[in-house]
């Protein structure tokens, strides 16, 4: 005999109930607000436009205790299957987070030591213990570990990282931002990390071409001079030629440097 809770999700359809953020068959009741929305995400953007910043607040996941079935309206306790209709609320569905979701091509899975939901699959991720978030797996042993990197918020849009439903990037210095943010950073020809300052991407190729224009372009003789910089690449200090296009690092060859002497005209 077929399931019963299949026949009614395949009555019902799979993926047409929901909001932007998670296709569901069911709403949440806010306990921090008591009122009704399709999931937290669609409560906390409600919460953070409201006019009284006392009155602006977040849901936490984990607080929530009833739901409503979408196809029925009636009102229970979390549970994966409504306890009128039979409906199946949703075919990812999370004890611990108080989470559905229908969209299982995300490939959901929760990781005990985020105490989160994740997507893109658990063979494709592992929880690294320092930064205190999952990376892909590709990354492991591979990045450079920043403590607790993801609980931060993304340098550039100032979003809370850890449980943003937005893709993330793990930057060769260890901090972490957006990958739409990262995309958009490239775009605009901003190479170093916000954060830390170092170099995001390989810039090797411009440090040659930055060789060849200083080549070509030498400075007046009274202009002729040494500064002090600091790397910001390697946190090297060392005293270097004064050039109007930038100052090379003397142990590593990068230009993303800063003076740290008074440049000529001031002195």
């Amino acid at each position: 005999m077929e399931d019963p809770t299949t026949q009614n999700t395949e009555r019902f359809g799979i993926l047409q109930y929901g909001c932007e953020h998670y296709k569901r068959r069911c709403k949440i009741r806010a306990p921090c607000c008591d009122q009704i929305f399709p999931c937290r995400h669609c409560h906390n953007d409600a919460m953070s436009s409201l006019d009284n910043p006392k009155e602006r607040h977040e849901l936490v996941r984990r607080d929530v205790k009833q739901v409503i079935c979408s196809v029925c309206d009636a009102e229970q306790e979390v549970a994966k299957v409504c306890s009128n209709c039979g409906v199946n609320m949703g075919e990812y569905y999370c004890e611990i987070c108080k989470f559905y979701d229908d969209d299982t091509d995300k490939g959901q899975f929760h990781c005990e030591e985020c105490g989160i939901c994740r997507v893109g699959g658990r063979d494709n991720f592992f929880h690294c213990q320092k930064c205190g978030s999952c990376y892909s797996v590709e990354l492991k042993g591979k990045h450079f570990c920043v403590e607790n990197s993801m609980k931060s918020q993304c340098p550039v849009c100032y979003e809370y990282l850890f449980d943003s439903i937005q893709g993330t990037t793990v930057m060769k210095c260890g901090h972490t931002m957006h990958m739409e943010c990262f995309r958009e950073m490239a775009a605009q020809n901003q190479y170093r990390c916000p954060v830390c300052l170092k170099s995001a991407f390989n810039m090797s190729e411009n440090w040659r071409h930055l060789d060849l224009e200083i080549e070509a372009v030498p400075m007046p003789q009274e202009y002729k001079t040494e500064v002090s910089i600091l790397c910001n690449d390697c946190n090297t200090t060392s005293e270097v030629s004064f050039h109007v296009l930038g100052h090379k690092c003397r142990r590593c060859g990068s230009y993303n440097t800063r003076r740290i002497s008074s440049p000529p005209e001031d002195q």
